[in-house]
């Protein structure tokens, strides 16, 4: 697969809720809420977050468990879920309780941004490009890299500027915000 980038503009974030529905939008829009690795997300199930406020979970990467907080546009999107509390939130159509593929995610996504007018734009979007639009997002708003360093569980503040996507063009306009 393709190196994948962040969804920069919200407009365009806003465009790819448009375009999907049900088990894909909701993907997305915890995706993007989240910042977990695509792996992680798929694993959900139900009873992890139905009625809660947060919840832990054990990262298949680091082996480390992390608290993530539902906002509340992720708790009204998690209030439509239909199911029992053992069913994966991102459940195939394939029949069984079994979740989704990341490959299955990565076509759902890239299909989304088709959709949504947005591939030629931003490029192949992925499971991992939900993970770096949290991240860009959170920095656009003025969350200090030293936070998201240790959500991402980077070692610099290099690596976590060039894993959500700020390129040189964009630290040069910092520069020029500055006019003593």
């Amino acid at each position: 697969m393709n190196k994948v980038e962040p969804i920069r503009e919200q407009a365009d974030i806003e465009a790819m809720k448009e375009v999907l529905t049900g088990r894909n939008r909701l993907m997305f829009v915890m995706g993007v809420s989240f910042g977990l690795r695509i792996s992680d997300l798929l694993k959900l199930k139900i009873g992890d977050l139905r009625g809660k406020d947060f919840f832990f979970i054990n990262e298949d990467k680091t082996d480390k468990k992390r608290k993530i907080t539902l906002s509340p546009t992720v708790k009204e999107e998690i209030a439509k879920l239909d199911g029992a509390d053992d069913e994966f939130v991102f459940k195939s159509r394939q029949g069984g309780n079994k979740a989704i593929s990341r490959v299955q995610a990565y076509r759902i996504l890239n299909n989304a941004a088709k959709q949504a007018g947005i591939l030629d734009k931003i490029g192949p979007i992925g499971g991992h490009s939900l993970r770096k639009t949290f991240g860009f997002q959170l920095y656009s708003k003025g969350v200090d890299i030293t936070r998201l360093m240790a959500i991402f569980r980077h070692s610099t503040p290099q690596t976590t500027l060039a894993y959500i996507g700020i390129q040189d063009d964009e630290i040069a306009d910092a520069y020029l915000m500055i006019e003593v």
